[in-house]
């Protein structure tokens, strides 16, 4: 009995995983039935999805700290309670500010979920296989991400509302299954200082700069695909999709290369080729060969983030929650920048938008991280 409660606390975790990106995309499809069904347009239904992200971003700076302290356990299951109660609301929102307030607490919850839930994972999976573990999580994530759209969609057919009753019924079913047991913990209370140490903000700079210049570009390509090859919303929906899905399938391949190459070796290789995949997505004539090689980015993405996860959770210490809640949370404000520093740069020059985030990606991870390893290698030699 108790080992198949734990292998359903085990299956939980990676649920958890699928929960958050879902909810930070579910109204990405949907943007005109939510206008309409509040008289906005569109353009200022997208704050919805704005409104997520930003405490969601914010608020993973620390909360990975605060939910070592409280205990993950306790911390997780009182997020999912919030998250039922935020996503209630926006399904029964009778005014947009309404709405507005549902997903920005819906953020705030998701914020106190996904850190926990990845240390959570490193906490009860073996060293030598956590890439793995993590690869599991990552494709979740994806999953989530890249299928909120077409469900929300669907759900829309009927009323978008339906959407949200959907995540708060899963939201309560993972409150209820709960985590496995805290580990027991000794000494003092995880401090916010010990989540940013050198070391650790130097893996984040690189999830800040990968994402940011890698994963995040999707509405760059959008605008190639429509601007050079004349695609329709569809067709660009549908070449983007590719990303996601190739990121999907290729996550637990790329936590077995973690685990054989390490992660290091990962981040590396994913920054290095997904940058060249990003030229030429910005240089190349041919929409199939740009859809090919945005497809296949997504898997190298994939290998920079999953690796950075497992740098910083292989690591010793007691507030690994914490550490990785930094690195989470920068990455997501890398691609919340991205937008803001490429876009109007594109209208300058459309190749340099492509090649500028593509020369980041290339010269940023390996300068970071081989600082890395020679101040280790210092420390050591003292």
């Amino acid at each position: 009995m108790d080992e198949s409660r734990s292998r359903v606390r085990l299956a939980a975790l990676y649920a958890g995983g699928f929960l958050g990106p879902f909810g930070g995309a579910m109204t990405s499809s949907v943007l005109p039935e939510v206008g309409a069904g509040f008289g906005v347009s569109a353009g200022v239904a997208a704050g919805t999805l704005t409104g997520y992200m930003v405490p969601f971003a914010l608020l993973m700076v620390v909360s990975g700290t605060f939910g070592e302290r409280w205990g993950a356990r306790r911390t997780v299951r009182v997020a999912y309670g919030v998250y039922v109660v935020a996503s209630v609301l926006c399904a029964v929102a009778w005014s947009f500010p309404v709405l507005m307030g549902g997903r920005a607490l819906q953020g705030a919850a998701n914020a106190f979920t996904s850190p926990l839930l990845l240390a959570a994972i490193a906490a009860v999976t073996p060293k030598a296989r956590l890439g793995r573990a993590l690869g599991v999580f990552a494709s979740m994530q994806s999953a989530g991400h890249t299928s909120a759209p077409l469900l929300a969609g669907l759900a829309a057919e009927a009323s978008w509302r339906w959407a949200f009753v959907g995540a708060a019924v899963v939201a309560g079913a993972l409150a209820v299954v709960g985590l496995p047991a805290d580990p027991p913990r000794g000494g003092e209370r995880p401090r916010l200082r010990s989540a940013w140490e050198r070391r650790t903000l130097r893996v984040a700079a690189v999830g800040f700069v990968a994402w940011g210049c890698l994963g995040g570009l999707s509405f760059l390509v959008a605008l190639r695909l429509g601007d050079s090859f004349g695609l329709g919303a569809g067709q660009r929906g549908l070449v983007l999709t590719g990303f996601g899905l190739v990121g999907i399938f290729t996550a637990r391949l790329t936590g077995w290369a973690i685990d054989r190459f390490g992660a290091q070796r990962s981040v590396l290789s994913g920054a290095v080729v997904g940058g060249v995949l990003l030229v030429g997505v910005g240089l190349l004539p041919s929409v199939v060969a740009v859809a090919a090689l945005w497809a296949a980015a997504g898997a190298f993405s994939q290998a920079v983030i999953v690796g950075l996860n497992a740098l910083v959770l292989s690591a010793e210490g007691g507030n690994r929650g914490g550490s990785v809640s930094v690195v989470q949370s920068l990455r997501f404000l890398g691609a919340a920048v991205s937008p803001v520093a490429f876009v109007p740069l594109y209208h300058l020059d459309p190749v340099s938008a492509f090649l500028v985030p593509a020369g980041l990606v290339l010269v940023v991870p390996p300068v970071l991280l081989f600082h890395r390893d020679r101040s280790r290698t210092v420390g050591t030699h003292r």
